[in-house]
Order: structure tokens, then sequence, then C-alpha cells
């Protein structure tokens, strides 16, 4: 496919109405003076500088594997009479066969050169599965590589050149990403659509995005510096010319650059790459309780105090204590609202699961939580977070519950066999009413309450008791089972 690029030239062709008569003397643009440009050239200048410093550490790194295929027997299509006439013999002896081939796929992302051993810095996604690995230096000089160690859950890799590569490698400093700011500028170094070397340029947008579902733990830094298929594994730099993130990935409906972009930043990258040039894995700490985020419903119903105007209430609320967890051994509860781990403040779920991720197994921590309006200081012993996903926040009969727009059915055995409610008790939400009550509260099918203003429910006529004798206007707080996770919901009246 032959791509056309068009270019509009301007000709200085015009129409004039001037007399033949008059000469028309060209007029020369007065230069702009040198008070009013300094500023910019300034930070060109600076931009330029940051360029030079950081681009001979940053390489493209190629990969390769190999995808086997197997063809299917066509029939052919006028039977086998037909065949037989114009062919002779038998049709089953001549049919084709299958057969197994193989076609290459090839792609192309970037990395940063870390150490002069050849350790190379990387996303996970850009080395995952390949058979195959090549780093290109800026001088287009090209080596195999290996694959030394990998972080699935955080997308971070480490590879190595092999063979007699060079010993003065120019490496890239990580910085601290914690230092930067929003508004901050910064520049990105990769290889967007195979064209290597290529800098942009950006700001902070916006620091501690999660939950953009890319990596199990995430706490990006956001920019608006292009980043486009390619620039995977590239750093994001700040004016000192230090790596304070690992470009990895962009949010976009059109399949490239649309503005925001997400790095991972290079305070995580630091705390993992001892372990990953060894080619250990990372272990991470885990404390067994589901957390979800404070919204201001849930605040007022458990007693937390509340935040500066138009600002949203700290702390993550515990929905779940898994059974003989580090939580449940230092006595977190399910309705405790933890306010801060280690000293930070709790501003939201993915900050909080990610430094416990962070807290090496085994560790003592202190964890202050707010329980029924008090605060109180715990002590846990971190535990050590398995293999495999994570859990998040994610006479009786059937009927409607009357003026909340969902209806519930008991929850028998074979339903909580299918729905792997085992053990458990409460009511299920049968069918949630669009745009009712139920729907805007973040009620779903397949929910099952067990509790409604922290009072347990074990059948459809306990639950509506319980909706019927609660009267405030602030709303009911219920919770709920869903996916093997607890969380609560504030359910409105009206």
């Amino acid at each position: 496919m032959v791509v056309g690029v068009g270019i509009l030239v301007a000709t200085g062709l015009c129409a004039t109405n001037a007399s033949k008569g008059a000469e028309q003397k060209p007029r020369s643009a007065s230069p702009v003076s040198d008070d009013v440009t300094a500023p910019a050239r300034a930070l060109g200048a600076a931009f330029a500088a940051v360029a030079r410093t950081v681009r001979p550490s940053v390489v493209s790194v190629s990969s390769e594997r190999m995808l086997k295929l197997r063809s299917q027997e066509m029939p052919f299509p006028f039977g086998d009479d037909f065949f037989r006439r114009f062919f002779g013999g038998d049709s089953d002896q001549r049919a084709p066969q299958p057969r197994e081939f193989k076609i290459p796929q090839r792609g192309m992302g970037t990395g940063i050169v870390i150490e002069r051993a050849g350790f190379v810095l990387t996303n996970y996604h850009v080395v995952r599965d390949v058979d195959e690995i090549k780093v290109i230096l800026p001088d287009q000089r090209s080596f195999a590589a290996r694959t030394v160690g990998t972080d699935p859950r955080s997308d971070i890799a480490v590879i190595q050149l092999k063979g007699q590569f060079p010993s003065d490698l120019a490496t890239a400093q990580l910085g601290d990403s914690d230092a930067c700011e929003v508004g901050d500028p910064v520049l990105a170094v990769g290889a967007p659509f195979g064209l290597a070397q290529t800098v942009t340029a950006g700001i902070i947008s916006a620091r501690g995005r999660s939950n953009v579902g890319i990596a199990d733990f995430e706490d990006f830094l956001q920019t608006d510096a292009a980043i486009n298929p390619g620039n995977s594994g590239g750093p994001l730099v700040n004016m000192r010319g230090e790596v304070i993130g690992l470009n990895t990935a962009i949010a976009t409906s059109v399949g490239q650059y649309s503005g925001v972009g997400f790095s991972i930043p290079s305070n995580m990258i630091k705390a993992e790459l001892p372990l990953l040039i060894k080619g250990k894995t990372i272990k991470r700490g885990m404390l067994g309780v589901v957390v979800q985020n404070l919204t201001p419903d849930l605040a007022k119903k458990f007693h937390v105090p509340a935040p500066a105007e138009g600002a949203e209430p700290h702390g993550v609320l515990v929905s779940q204590v898994s059974s003989g967890s580090a939580a449940e051994k230092a006595g977190i509860r399910a309705g405790d609202v933890i306010l801060s781990y280690q000293g930070k403040a709790m501003e939201n779920m993915g900050q909080f699961r990610n430094l416990v991720a962070e807290t090496a197994p085994g560790s003592k921590v202190e964890i202050e939580v707010l329980r029924d309006g008090k605060k109180l200081t715990v002590s846990a012993i971190v535990g050590e977070l398995p293999s495999g996903p994570i859990a998040s926040a994610p006479g009786e009969g059937s009927g409607a519950v009357a003026g909340f727009g969902f209806t519930v059915e008991p929850l028998t055995p074979a339903l909580a066999k299918k729905l792997g409610y085992e053990h458990e008790h409460g009511v299920l939400v049968a069918q949630v009413e669009e745009g009712g009550l139920a729907a805007l509260a973040g009620l779903r099918p397949n929910d099952l309450i067990v509790e409604v203003d922290r009072q347990k429910v074990n059948n459809v006529a306990e639950l509506e008791s319980a909706l019927a004798k609660a009267g405030d206007q602030e709303g009911m707080l219920l919770l709920v089972k869903r996916e093997g996770a607890s969380l609560y919901v504030v359910l409105r009246k009206g």
C-alpha cells in the first residue's frame, strides 16, 4: 500500500488592482528583537542540551517471534466425480493435506542503557514471548540480546546485549520521579513507527494515574509529549537530563498520539532494578484486604471528617478482610477507613495498593484507621502476594424492591454454586432497572447483598424490612459481594 502525503506550497502570487505604472517595492519583515525572543531561544537551547545528553543512551529494540499456523484441508468444490473425470484416480489421494508453516511476527520498541555491562531497561510487553531480540545503538550497530529479568505486573523488563558490544556504552541516569510536579517540561525519546532517536516535548500533565488497565500496579506519570507505537520502553526526561519515567502506553481511540501518554515513574523502577538485573523474581507485600475509594456519601456513612470544599475525602475504605491474612491478624475490619500507611496519608486505592506491594514481605508497618469515628493505629506484619489475579472492588420468593428499581431473589444452593457464593448469606440481585436508584448506586445483576446499614440480611423478607425501616436521607449503606470481592454502596431513597 502506498501512502500519499500532500503538501500545500505557497506560491507567493496574489491579485492586485494597482496601476501598471506604480512600482511595488518588496517589503521585508523586521527581525524580532532579541529581548522578545530570548526566553524562547533559551528554552530551545535547554531542550537541545537535554536531548544531546540523553539520546546516546536510547536504543531501538527489535523483536521477532515465529507464529505456527496450520493450513486447512479444502474440499474440491464440484465433488469427487468431477475431480475423477478430469484428473483421474482417487480424489482423496490427490486432495491437499493439512500442513504446518511458520510466519515471523516482528515488533519494534525502545530501550534505555542503564549499565555499561550491556543492561537495557524496557517494557515487558516489548519483549514478551519473543524468540529473538536485537538492540540497535544510535550509531546503527546492532547486537543480539537476551531477557534477564521481567516483572509483568508493572510492565518492566531488563535485557542484556550479547557478544562483543562496546565497553563505552552511554548510560542514562535515573532521577527522582517524586520531585517532578504537574506542569514541569519534559522530553520523550524513542522510535515511534520505527523512526529511531525521535525527540518530542511536553509537560507533566498529571501524577499518580492508576486504574488505567495497563498493569496490575499503576502509578503513572501522565504527559502530553507525543508518544506513539514504538515509543514503548523509551525515557521521559526532565530538564536536568534525568530519566523520570519509562514511556509505556497512550490513551487513544485512533491507535496513535492523542495527547495522553503514560510513563512508569523512575522511583518504582529503581525499587525493582537490583532484583531484575540479577534475574530474580519481584516479591510484593500483601495485607489481605479489598479496598475501595471513598465517595462523599460513603465518607458520611463512615464518619470521615469533611475535607476542604471541593476536595475528595481522604482515606480508603476496607470492604473485605481475608481470613487468616496479615490484616485480620492486625485487627483490621471491614468498614475501617485506612487514613495512613507508614505515616503517608492515603488518597486513593491505587496509591494504597502500590505502597503495600512495595513493602518487603515480613516487614512490620503502622496503619492508622478510622473506626466508628475514632482513630486508632494498628501494627501489621506484611505477608507475601502470591502470583495470580488480584481481587479489587469491583416462605420467600423473588420480587421487586419497591421504589428502588431492582428485583431480588433468594440465594439457592444452585445459584450459590453457579455464581461462586458458596458458604455466603444474603439476597441476590436479579435485575436492575436502567436509570433507577439501584443503578445509580452501582448495583448490578448477580450482586449479593449481605448487609444493610451494618446489619446482616439473610433473606428477601429481612432485606425488605431493613430497607423499609431505613429513614436516613443520606441513604442506606449496603455491603455487597461481587466476583469474589466485597464493596460498599450507598442506596438513596426517592
